[in-house]
C-alpha cells in the first residue's frame, strides 16, 4: 500500500503498509527525528515477504507527519508512545508485535509497560533502558566528538545533508566498510521529502510526559533484543542490560556492527524478527479460531 495520512484522534501520522493485511501484524517504531525512511523498504519487504503485515510511520515532526515549528513542540514523549498505539488504531490492528531501533525501542519498552493489550511481542534494536537500571557505559569518544564539533545549517538543505551523511558514518561503528552513496541517497530522499526537516530537532528537547513510573521486569512479553557489537552510542552492555533485566528477553549481538539496521545484517535480522514473531499470542488464546 502507497503511504497515506491517518489521522487518529485529529493527529495527522503518515504511515505506509507491506504485506497481507491478514497476516501477524509488525509495528516498525524508528529512532527520534529519523522518518520511516530509515525502515528502508527493501528490509520492510523482506518482513512482508516471510509472512508479515508490516506497519512504518513518520514521528511527528518528520517526513509527512504532522510538523510543528522548531523550537515549539508542543507534544510530550509520552505522546510518541501514544502515537505507536494511534497508528495500530488507525489499521484496525489490537495488538502488534512492536519492532523499535534506537529511540524507538525506548517507544517499544514504553509502549509495552503503559499499553501491554497492544503488544505481542518486542523486538528492540541499537537501545537502551527506557527506565533506570543501572550505570551502563556511555558512548565512545569518537561519537562524542563528533556530537561536540558538529556544526550544520538546518536551513541550508546540502548542509543538512552532509552532516547526517557523517553522522551515519560514525554510527556505523568504524568496523566495516561505510557506504557513503547509500547513506547520501537515504538522506536526500529524507530532506527532500519531509515537510520540515529542521523540526525533527524538537526531538531533542522533548519533555518526557505524564507515564507513570514503571520496571523492566513488567514488560511480560516475549523480547529479542539486537544489538551490534561495535555500536558507538549505546555500547553493547546496554542491550545485555535489556535482555537481563526484561523476564522473556534474549540478546543477540551482530559482530562489528554498529547503530542501527545496515544492509549487510538485513537477512540476518529479518530471519531472526520472523522467527521471533512466529508465535501469535493472540490466536493461541482463542480455542475457537480456526
Amino acid at each position: 500500500m502507497a503511504e497515506h495520512v491517518v489521522e487518529p484522534d485529529g493527529i495527522a501520522l503518515c504511515a505506509e503498509s507491506f504485506g497481507d493485511p491478514s497476516a501477524p501484524p509488525v509495528l516498525l517504531v524508528m529512532g527520534l527525528g529519523a522518518s520511516m525512511l530509515w525502515w528502508e523498504e527493501g528490509f520492510c519487504r523482506l518482513l512482508a515477504e516471510g509472512g508479515r503485515f508490516v506497519i512504518r510511520y513518520d514521528h511527528r515532526d518528520t517526513g509527512r507527519s504532522v510538523t510543528c515549528p522548531p523550537g515549539r513542540p508542543g507534544y510530550t514523549g509520552a505522546d510518541l508512545v501514544g502515537d505507536a498505539a494511534r497508528v495500530l488504531d488507525a489499521h484496525g490492528i489490537s495488538a502488534a508485535h512492536v519492532v523499535g531501533v534506537s529511540a524507538g525501542g525506548a517507544l517499544a519498552q514504553l509502549l509495552a509497560l503503559h499499553y501491554a493489550d497492544r503488544v505481542l511481542s518486542l523486538v528492540l534494536i541499537s537501545t537502551s533502558c527506557a527506565v533506570p537500571c543501572g550505570e551502563l557505559p556511555p558512548p565512545t569518544e569518537e561519537f562524542m566528538r563528533f556530537v561536540s564539533a558538529a556544526h550544520v545549517d538546518w536551513s541550508d538543505a546540502d548542509s543538512v545533508i552532509d552532516h547526517q551523511v557523517a553522522y551515519a558514518r560514525v554510527l556505523a561503528g568504524g568496523r566495516r566498510p561505510f557506504d557513503e552513496a547509500a547513506a547520501r541517497s537515504l538522506v536526500r530522499r529524507d530532506v527532500e521529502r519531509a515537510h520540515d526537516f529542521g523540526a525533527a530537532r524538537n526531538h531533542d528537547s522533548l519533555a518526557d510526559g505524564e507515564l507513570s513510573p514503571a520496571s523492566l521486569s513488567s514488560i511480560a512479553v516475549p523480547t529479542l533484543v539486537i544489538h551490534g557489537t561495535a555500536d558507538p552510542m549505546f555500547p553493547l552492555p546496554h542491550g545485555a542490560a535489556l535482555a537481563e533485566r526484561i523476564p522473556d528477553g534474549r540478546l543477540l549481538a551482530l559482530e562489528n556492527a554498529g547503530h542501527g539496521i545496515e544492509r549487510a545484517d538485513w537477512a540476518i535480522i529479518a530471519a531472526a524478527i520472523l522467527e521471533h514473531t512466529a508465535a501469535d499470542p493472540a490466536r493461541q488464546t482463542d480455542p475457537s479460531d480456526p
